[in-house]
């Protein structure tokens, strides 16, 4: 795992690919991808390019909300795996579950949400929660694992103004997606039926259609290697045999 922190000169750096045991204490990041030409890449920050990017503004959100939490360290999916490498790639999907539940807390940026600080109180919460039930971040497929998966979770509008967070908006993401607040509150996943767990990823979108499959595999408990080109149901068949070999390997042990 890669994390990246601040330089003295204002820009970012990027740790060397760490061990589990090596890994400092963390934020996260969560997001919504744009186009590949917008994002800053793990070539940029070793280049010390990319600051011309529309995807740098959340990188700096991201390091600037994480000092101000006392966190030297942060991680954000576009820039910390080197997707040149494809062992990298795969851990880091295979991975991503629990880098997400092992982060000091989790921001999630809504570019898509305006700020209101113009507005009166009573019609900024009414436009927020409006905006907020609309944010494209709540159809996306990766996503799903990144607000299940830390213990806290904040939410941040695009000008870096904070929403709240999954307990203060709790009933507003069990409406608009159908997860139970007790998986919201930390509640053991596996106590879920993997039927019912699927169902939360059902009307979500993914860019790369097997990404439906691998985004699922924390949230099922299981790991399998990343083909990309197998198409979604074949991505899914494996997902299903992985949770049933769990399963029966469970049942084996006892």
């Amino acid at each position: 795992m890669r994390l990246l922190r601040n330089t003295a000169s204002g820009g970012f750096e990027i740790t060397k690919d760490l061990d589990e045991d090596d890994i400092p204490p963390y934020a996260i990041l969560s997001h919504t991808w744009g186009t590949d030409e917008e994002e800053v890449s793990y070539a940029d920050i070793v280049a010390e390019t990319g600051r011309q990017k529309k995807g740098y503004k959340k990188l700096e959100f991201c390091a600037e909300q994480a000092q101000r939490d006392g966190q030297a360290y942060f991680w954000a999916d576009t820039c910390c795996i080197d997707k040149s490498n494809s062992v990298e790639l795969n851990t880091a999907i295979t991975s991503m579950f629990r880098w997400y539940a092992n982060a000091i807390k989790c921001y999630v940026y809504l570019p898509d949400v305006p700020g209101t600080a113009s507005h009166t109180r009573n019609d900024r919460i009414a436009d927020q929660e409006a905006r907020f039930r609309s944010c494209r971040w709540l159809t996306r497929g990766w996503t799903l694992q990144e607000v299940l998966a830390p213990r806290v979770v904040e939410f941040y509008d695009e000008t870096g103004a904070k929403i709240g967070d999954k307990l203060s908006l709790e009933r507003q993401l069990c409406d608009i997606t159908g997860i139970p607040a007790d998986a919201l509150r930390g509640r053991a996943l596996s106590s879920f039926s993997i039927e019912e767990r699927l169902s939360w990823q059902m009307s979500r979108r993914t860019k790369k259609p097997e990404d439906a499959a691998y985004s699922l595999m924390g949230i099922c408990g299981v790991s399998m290697v990343p083909i990309y080109g197998e198409g979604k149901d074949k991505a899914m068949v494996r997902l299903r045999r992985a949770v049933a070999d769990e399963v029966q390997g469970e049942q084996v042990i006892r």
